[in-house]
Formats: C-alpha cells, structure tokens, sequence
C-alpha cells in the first residue's frame, strides 16, 4: 500500500486520452466471465463519521471476514511488482456469471459460513469504519453511483450499512462531510450480504460480446432459517456480539446482463471523470499567473542588477591605484570553496538527479498512455524500473559534482550515491510493512517482493550507477580560484538566516500546488481514481520554475551580503517545500482523518514522510544545480585581478 510520489505528471489539458493498455476480451453468449476480488479498502464517504478511519486494507478471504470461497480454495492472481506495492490482493471467487444469462439469487456457497463474537465484532468494526468491498469483472473495477450524487461513480462498494437512529434517509449514501461526534453505541451495522450485479455489455459488429460497465447494488438481509425464496422481504442483517451466539449467515447474489451503446475504448470513461474541474482551473490560473509576474519580476530586476554589477566590477578607475571590490564579488576567492560534508552533498544530487529523470520517463509514457488505471500496478511499475535504469545519470551527476568540490575518495562516492537514499526509504519501508504484516493487512508486501526489490536494486540501479560514475571523470570548470584562507562572513541580515531564508522559500512553490496537492492526496487516502495528469503537469511545471526563482533570488542576496556558504543553502532553499507538504499532510490528517489507531496513524505519517523526502531531494537537486551554473556565470562575467 505504498501510496508514494507525489510527482507523477502530465499532459495535455483538462481530459488526457489514455491507451486501455489490455486488449479486449470477446465473449460469446453464454462463456464464463471471471468475477475476481481485491482487498477491502476504507472509504471515507462510507465511514459513520464522515471522515477515514483507517489506511489499513484487509484480504478479501481473511479469515474474520468469513467470505465465501470457491470450490479447490481461493487462487492468488498474478500482479504486476507496482500492483503489490499499491497493496493489491488479487483472487478468484466463487461467482458464476455467463455472458447473458440472468441469474436471480443464487447462493453463493453451500457450506454457510458462521460468525462467531470474534468474527462479527470484527465485521461489525470494519463496518462502522467505511471498509469497502472491490472488485473486478474483465478486468474493470465493479462499483456504484452515490446516491443524490448522480454522475459520480465510484469504484468498489460498501461492506455493510450503518443505520443511525431517528437519522432521516439513512439509506442514502452521504458524500458531504460531517464534523460532528456521533455516539458510536447508537450506530447498528448491518452486513451486505446479498449482491445485485448489473453488467452492461456491447456488441461488436461482428456479433461478439464485451464488458463495458459494471454496476453492484449490495443489499442486508437476515435470512435465519430460510430454505426458500431467499431474496424475499426480509430485515436487515445484524451480527449479533453475544459471547454464546453463532450466526450462519447466506450470502447471494443476482445478475443482469444489459445491453450498452458504450463501446470498449471509452469504458473507463465514468470512472476518470474530473469533478470540481472549475476549482482546479482557478488555482492553476492563479497560481500561473503569480508565477509568471514573479518569475519575469526577479529576472527583470536581477539582470539588471547584475549588469550594473558587472559594468561597476569590470570598470577601471585610472585615479584610483587600488581597486575597492564590494558586494558579491568580495567573496570570489571563496565562492566554491568545498562545502562541509560534500559527500552526502553529491549523494543527495546523484539520487535528486535520478528522480527527476525517473518522473520525467514516466510523464512521457502517461502522456501516450501506458499509464492507465485498466493497467493495474502500471505506474508503480514504471516508477521502479525508470528509477533502476536512471542510475546511470545519478551516478554521473554525483561524480561530476565530486570531483568540481575537490574530492579525493572516489570510491566511497560510487557506492555510497546509489545506496544512501534508496537505503533510507527502504528502511522506512520495511520499518511500516512491520505495523502492516502485525494487522494481518493485505497492504503489507510480501517477503519475495521484497526480495525482488533489492535484487532490482542491486542488479541494475547500483551497477549503471558505478558505470555512470567511471565515465564522470572530468570536473566542471570554475572562473575563479579558492584563496587558501577563509574569508570571515559579516552579520546577516534576518531573512538571510538559515532557517528564516529556508522557511521563506517553500511558500511560494508550495502555493503553486496546493490545491492540486489536495487532490492527490485525497486520491491516495481515500482510494480515489487520479487521472487528471493535465493538472497535475502544469502544477508540476509552475512548482519547479517557482523553486528556481526563488532559490536563485536567495543567493544572489546570500551573495550580496557577502555570505558564500550557498551550495547546502541552495538545496534546502529549494528543498524547503517537502517541509510544507507535510504539515499540509499533518492538516490533513486532523481536520480530514479520524484515524483511531496507533498503527494507522504511524502509516500515514510514515508514508507522509517518505514522499516528503522524495521531494526534498528531487528538489533541493534541482536548486543546487540552477544556483551552480548561476554562480558560475555571473563569476565569469567579471574581470578578477
């Protein structure tokens, strides 16, 4: 369930065209069309608060949920490496549907299956928490339209009701948002235990048959008991917590098959629906707009400032015998002096250098549409190998960056740029999976995807890294020499400080994202469709031109006042913004969470963090590269005696 990178991005406009990825299946009239299941996921719009309750997602057959299972036990599918990192459980189940054949309350499985108090208190919680139910039927996710809310379709649908007492309408599925405590002892839960499956099909002109929608409206029936008629009028099913209680419980489900007008290719059209696509406009609009009257300010006042610099600089006065330097270019003798820790300095820009082509790969293949979500695990998949195959220019980045700062341990540069930060977020990683595989959860990775992981690591990443490192043996060129003797750095100004300058920064790049950001967010969390890479790619775009403003403006002024400790600066100028991400995520988790457990809370703030340092230090590589050619150029421009 690893929900990471926040930069993904693309595209066209408002609606990107998306290739499916799969072909289609042609089905004849009456050939077995699979039913497979996932696991369950919480919801937000589903939970008795109104609010997520959990990030925990359980396996559709584990074992307190007691779901039917299909005759020979339930079959793992095979899944993509990026499907099992989102944390999908993919079986096959017991449903029997055939193309076009109705089928009215069929018993799902002969041996009924008894909830005893640890099963139906289990049930019950999940329940009140939202947890929702997903499936696929040829391969397309089965979901429902909320109620009052027409045209918004979600995937996946509810595990069970929750009935609020002398509630008005408490059959209807609220999207809106409620902030008020309820007494949790008066909620009642009621187990979905009987399934209407509408499946719409079109037909091809050559008479054959394909899924094009799927719709699941779950119903609660307490059918004690009952031999016959199983779908009459019955109340609703209540798992009863009585110590002495076992509860058998059937479970149904009924088909229809309706013909549709939708042809294949634009299936998925109902589920990638951009909602709210007028707030999205303004704030790309506005953001867009400051960035650019920012941007074209402080390249307009800076050019001119620095022209007059260099005019002052390079000018000779003859009654004059000794030429007084001030401003920036009192610090030349110092300016690319080696920085503290250069090490871990060219490590962070070798790894920001790989992350930033890896994002840049995948934008290219979501814009044809390699990416879509019919292909299951694909972008998780694509961020993995394009970060594995970018190794090359990590590697090179960080040696070429080594060698200009002077350094002497080559081999400790070679290894270390491929393994710090991919060792600090596999570390995180597997310190969460911990939290995961104790709840039992279907989030957490097995142990040979593990495996996988490394070996991918270590036999491809690391390796085109090393190679990218040998071939790196030049250094970049610098106009002016380092005096042997530091120069001694005056009083700074307040916003020059280090931690007001680094807090200054990030505001302006993370305006830009902001409401975008929310999206994303909200996508991730509440298992949301995300596909409007249109968006996405311009708040991606205005994050990145805004970082390098601004990180430009800060040290050419960090110059100014004769400060030339710039390279760290640099990067956590630009870099600044990760701090603003997550306590956007820490908002977001107390005004849009309700999360009631320890380990909830540890995984979301876990993975929080881990996206948060993949943006700091694509970033701050970003920034530190921007300033590096921006101190070189304005350096060579003037004349040194």
């Amino acid at each position: 369930m690893l929900h990471v990178y926040v930069v993904l991005l693309l595209a066209a406009l408002c609606h990107a065209f998306y290739l499916p990825g799969v072909a289609p299946t042609d089905y004849e009239e009456g050939d077995k069309v699979p039913l497979l299941v996932n696991a369950l996921t919480p919801r937000q719009i589903l939970s008795e608060s109104g609010q997520l309750e959990s990030v925990v997602p359980y396996d559709y057959y584990y074992e307190l949920f007691n779901f039917c299972k299909p005759v020979g036990g339930a079959e793992k599918q095979s899944e993509s490496l990026g499907s099992i990192l989102f944390g999908d459980r993919i079986f096959n189940s017991p449903f029997q549907l055939n193309m076009k054949e109705d089928k009215q309350c069929e018993e799902l499985c002969p041996n009924r299956p008894i909830y005893d108090v640890f099963s139906a208190r289990f049930t019950n919680k999940k329940i009140l928490q939202g947890y929702a139910q997903n499936w696929f039927i040829d391969g397309l996710p089965a979901g429902r339209q909320l109620r009052g809310q027409e045209g918004q379709f979600f995937a996946g649908f509810e595990l069970g009701e929750i009935e609020q007492p002398n509630a008005d309408n408490t059959d209807d599925v609220d999207d809106s948002e409620n902030n008020e405590k309820r007494d949790e002892d008066s909620d009642i839960p009621y187990l979905n235990n009987h399934y209407d499956i509408t499946v719409e099909y079109h037909t091809t002109k050559q008479g054959k048959h394909r899924v094009v929608g799927v719709e699941i409206l779950p119903r609660s029936l307490d059918r004690s008991g009952a031999e016959e008629d199983l779908c009459g009028d019955y109340p609703k099913l209540h798992l009863q917590t009585d110590p002495d209680t076992k509860q058998q419980v059937v479970f149904t489900y009924s088909v229809t098959w309706k013909h549709s007008d939708t042809p294949w290719a634009t299936r998925w059209d109902k589920y990638l629906q951009v909602h709210n696509p007028q707030v999205q406009w303004f704030a790309i609009i506005n953001s867009a707009i400051v960035v650019t009257l920012l941007a074209t300010t402080v390249a307009t006042v800076l050019t001119r400032a620095l022209r007059k610099d260099i005019a002052s600089y390079n000018e000779i006065d003859l009654s004059e015998e000794v030429q007084e330097d001030s401003g920036w270019k009192l610090v030349h003798g110092d300016v690319f002096r080696t920085p503290k820790n250069r090490m871990i300095l060219c490590a962070f820009l070798g790894s920001g250098a790989q992350m930033f082509v890896m994002c840049g790969l995948t934008v290219f293949f979501a814009v044809i549409g390699f990416l879509s979500p019919s292909n299951r695990g694909a972008l998780g998949t694509a961020f993995i190998l394009f970060y594995s195959l970018s190794g090359f220019v990590g590697g090179y980045v960080s040696r070429k960056f080594y060698n200009t700062m002077g350094g002497e341990n080559v081999k400790m540069n070679l290894l270390l740029t491929p393994v710090l930060i991919p060792s600090i977020i596999f570390a995180a990683f597997i310190g969460l999976n911990f939290f995961l595989i104790a709840y039992n959860s279907a989030g957490a990775v097995p142990f040979g995807t593990m495996l996988a992981l490394v070996a991918v690591w270590f036999a491809i990443s690391v390796p085109l890294s090393i190679a990218g490192g040998f071939i790196a043996k030049t250094p970049f060129s610098v106009p002016v020499k380092t005096n042997q003797i530091p120069r001694q750095i005056p009083q700074q100004p307040f916003y020059l400080e280090k931690v007001p300058s680094v807090a200054i920064a990030g505001i302006l790049p993370f305006v830009a994202i902001f409401v975008e950001l929310y999206f994303i967010v909200s996508s991730i969390w509440f298992h949301r469709m995300f596909y409007m890479f249109g968006f996405l790619f311009l708040s991606y775009g205005l994050m990145l031109v805004s970082t390098v403003v601004v990180t430009v403006l800060m040290i050419y002024l960090l110059l100014c006042s004769e400060n030339y400790h710039w390279q760290w600066r640099s990067f956590f100028i630009a870099g600044s913004c990760a701090f603003y991400v997550y306590a956007h995520a820490l908002l977001f988790l107390i005004n849009k969470l309700a999360l009631g457990s320890f380990t909830s809370n540890i995984l979301y703030l876990g993975y929080s963090a881990i996206i948060s340092l993949i943006m700091f230090v694509l970033l701050g590589t970003v920034g530190y590269t921007c300033s590096f050619f921006f101190v070189r150029k304005i350096y060579t421009a003037i004349k040194i005696d």
